[in-house]
């Protein structure tokens, strides 16, 4: 009885596991729309880089990144898309976390090509 019991818990354990991993959770669409700081990159931006990036900057941050100047500013002369782009975790942002999402690098990516527009 008791290895019948053992046995139907083992199968039920089974059928309940995925196969889903993180990379299956994020959206690869391509982007299609034209990309502006205030509908999609300010959000990237007070969600994953404000806790370090505030005014004043804390925690060894060099600058703000609460407008839209300055988040402009960044990626233009402070290699801000290489540093969250990269893969050396000594030099990913956000500092000390996981490297962000690639649909939301790809964003911020897609908001330089489409030539930085606040709105």
């Amino acid at each position: 009885m008791k290895a019948k019991v053992l046995t139907l818990i083992c199968i039920v354990l089974f059928w309940s596991c995925t196969t889903a991993s993180e990379d299956d959770l994020i959206d690869t669409t391509p982007l299609e729309d034209i990309i502006t700081y205030v509908d999609d990159v300010k959000s990237i931006m007070d969600n994953n880089c404000i806790f370090c990036h505030s005014e004043p900057p804390e925690n060894g941050a060099p600058m703000p990144l609460l407008s839209y100047e300055q988040v402009k500013e960044a990626v233009e002369n402070r290699d801000l898309i290489e540093r969250i782009s990269t893969e050396d975790l000594a030099f990913v942002m956000p500092f000390g976390g996981p490297r962000l999402p690639q649909n939301l690098i790809d964003i911020v990516i897609k908001w330089q090509t489409d030539g930085l527009l606040e709105d």
